[in-house]
């Protein structure tokens, strides 16, 4: 597989959330909601978008309280902890001004990323210390999550009305999954294969994925007849595709009779 980043429908439905986040008219309006069910390219998706930005990218915990976070914090910007909550959240407070000028000055913006932030939506301590942060630095906070932030955060209003830009992952279109199997698969892949693939999978990145590893494993044993066409879904007929994202089950190319289907 190659190791190209494909930037799919839900990659620019994030950069127009950021777009939004800079244009945004309230300057308190600084939480960004990323939401999905698992296996659509969030973590994937934020994870490369912070590293190319400098951005601070953390993982919430199940037991996160508001000074843990803020231990977490302190070590991503390398920062001592002082004793005192007061003087840590300065220097929080501080380090996070220091790097949002930093790369304003280098024509990026700053933000920090909380993946799996369903475990901390519904604790005020720590998402009011992610407010405070946030509206005292206007360093922008990304939430990230497989689709109870938002709710959770409907509990707290003066958060909720924070949030300048949801952004709600969906599953691939076809034009997703032939433009991953353009980028990322070593074999020439025609258009019918696409569309069972997008069928078998669900339209899930991780399983169209090990999608493009079995069509790798039969493509570069048994070369497609016609190369600018790509391998077939007849071509490929009976072979193992993916195991079924619920039952476990294997997933076949259909024969000669499912292709009638």
């Amino acid at each position: 597989m190659k190791p190209v980043f494909v930037k799919t429908q839900n990659y620019h439905a994030f950069q127009n959330a950021l777009k939004s986040l800079n244009g945004r008219g309230a300057e308190e309006c600084v939480f960004v909601v990323v939401d999905g069910e698992p296996g659509l390219g969030k973590t994937t998706i934020l994870s490369r978008w912070a590293a190319e930005n400098s951005c601070l990218y953390m993982r919430a915990k199940t037991e996160w309280s508001a000074p843990w976070f803020m231990g977490e914090l302190l070590d991503e910007v390398r920062v001592p902890q002082p004793h005192r909550h007061e003087a840590r959240f300065k220097a929080a407070l501080q380090a996070l001004g220091e790097r949002a000028l930093l790369a304003d000055q280098m024509g990026q913006q700053f933000a920090v990323v909380i993946d799996e932030a369903d475990h901390v939506s519904s604790k005020k301590k720590v998402i009011e210390t992610m407010r405070d942060l946030a509206d005292l630095s206007g360093v922008p906070f990304i939430l990230v999550g497989m689709g109870k932030i938002r709710d959770n955060l409907t509990k707290f209003p003066q958060i909720a009305s924070r949030v300048s830009a949801p952004v709600r992952f969906t599953t691939a279109t076809q034009s997703d999954v032939e433009y991953f199997l353009a980028e990322k698969c070593e074999v020439p892949v025609a258009s019918c294969l696409a569309s069972f693939v997008l069928r078998a999978t669900g339209g899930y990145n991780r399983e169209i994925k090990e999608a493009i590893q079995s069509i790798e494993r039969f493509g570069l044993r048994v070369a497609p007849a016609d190369a600018d066409l790509g391998l077939t879904l007849r071509e490929m007929a009976g072979q193992h595709l993916i195991n079924d994202r619920k039952s476990g089950y294997p997933i076949k190319v259909p024969g000669a009779e499912g292709l009638a289907a």
